[in-house]
């Protein structure tokens, strides 16, 4: 093996990918961290109360349009769940729709495999949302569920922490970097200037909509685009690099291999292709964007197209985020969510494999990406990068001048 040309490739590819996915990077925060600062936690939670299709569809709704970082959207569905918001509403809908469902991983997912995949995504993701709401709803006890939210309260009163409402962190009140707010229903406590700042802002009288129309509601937004990349980037950038390695280290035939352990073609290859793809996606995983680099990886060395999106579909039952689920509802729930959640993923990667097969929107391997054209790649990333500079002023020079003190707090 060439190691100097396979190493020399893996840059390329890291290069493309970061070329490729910078401008929708940006803007999938960006959004994220304008719904953060016009829509408050405790509104999405007035409204997520019922075990219905309507709850579940705004939880996903809210789900789409916010965090895309796993890890925030584990501790944010916790938060949404303890404060009341159903199973369905909350686990089912909000919690998968903030990790798969977001704008940030359908641009990059268009940029990177083409619109086929995008669709996927999404009719997919339905398909799960409503397997997993029914799960929630007729085959989990409520009195798991009961005992799943006393162990949340529990666990916060030992721990001695309390949650940042904002980004989710969990933060001592006790410390002297805490900031806090009084409310009427008590005291609020955050990890830094821009989330109290966000927070302050959420509880002002004025709408979204007029929000949406002054200068320190998309100051708001900006910084809380930024905390988006604080808690992400680490992730971003080590999905990217082992992307890169694998595609440049291992040949292709060998994750073909991998999912033709059956005859390619027969119900056998799709079912298990899927099955693997999961156990892959859980293997592997770092982010739920930075994932999609992999499943490029995976999709051109000819694994069934089920597999793909069940590999996609994994990224809420990898061991960190399991660990999470036990931490924050015991480990009887935990399982129910890892069992669960294995179960329905490679379910819609079954079911949607077919029905893209029925309608022949499969596209061909080697054949995929490329819908955005490379001048207005160029066009875009050089936009975005202004807006991610104007994003970075404001975080970190104008924000009441703790600009370091903030970085450091979002970093830990």
């Amino acid at each position: 093996m060439n190691i100097a040309g396979s190493l020399t490739d893996a840059a390329t590819f890291f290069g493309e990918m970061t070329w490729k996915t910078w401008w929708a990077l940006v803007l999938g925060f960006t959004i994220s961290g304008a719904v953060q600062a016009f829509v408050s936690e405790e509104r999405m939670t007035n409204l997520l109360g019922g075990r219905g299709l309507r709850e579940i569809t705004i939880g996903s709704f809210f789900g789409m349009i916010s965090s895309s970082c796993s890890f925030g959207a584990v501790a944010t569905t916790k938060s949404l769940f303890e404060k009341g918001a159903s199973p369905e509403a909350s686990f089912a809908g909000f919690q998968f729709a903030s990790t798969n469902l977001v704008i940030e991983i359908g641009l990059v997912m268009w940029i990177l495999l083409g619109w086929q995949f995008v669709a996927a995504d999404v009719f997919g993701g339905i398909l799960m949302i409503l397997l997993l709401a029914a799960i929630t709803k007729y085959v989990v006890p409520d009195s798991w569920f009961d005992a799943a939210r006393d162990h949340v309260r529990s666990n916060e009163e030992e721990s001695g922490t309390v949650r940042d409402p904002v980004c989710g962190m969990e933060v001592d009140p006790n410390d002297d970097d805490t900031l806090s707010v009084e409310t009427d229903e008590g005291t609020e406590y955050f990890c830094s200037q821009s989330c109290k700042e966000t927070f302050v802002n959420q509880q002002e009288d004025a709408t979204w909509k007029d929000k949406l129309l002054t200068v320190s509601g998309w100051k708001n937004a900006f910084r809380n685009a930024i905390g988006e990349w604080q808690m992400l980037w680490d992730d971003l950038v080590v999905g990217f690099i082992v992307a890169s390695l694998l595609a440049a280290f291992i040949p292709r035939a060998w994750w073909a291999q991998l999912f033709t352990l059956v005859p390619e073609g027969t119900v056998g290859w799709v079912v298990l292709g899927s099955a693997i793809g999961v156990l892959v996606g859980i293997i592997t995983f770092v982010c739920s964007v930075a994932n999609v680099p992999f499943a490029l990886v995976l999709w051109n060395a000819g694994i069934p197209f089920g597999g793909v999106m069940s590999f996609i579909y994994a990224d809420l039952i990898v061991p960190n985020i399991v660990d999470m689920y036990r931490k924050y509802y015991g480990k009887r729930m935990a399982a129910v969510l890892f069992v669960s959640i294995f179960v329905v993923a490679t379910v819609a990667g079954i079911v949607t494999h077919y029905a893209w097969a029925a309608g022949g929107l499969i596209p061909k391997h080697n054949a995929t990406g490329g819908s955005v054209p490379h001048a207005y790649t160029t066009v875009l990333d050089v936009i975005f990068t202004v807006v991610f500079a104007a994003q970075l002023y404001v975080t970190y020079f104008e924000s009441s001048g703790e600009g370091e003190e903030e970085m450091a707090a979002h970093a830990d």
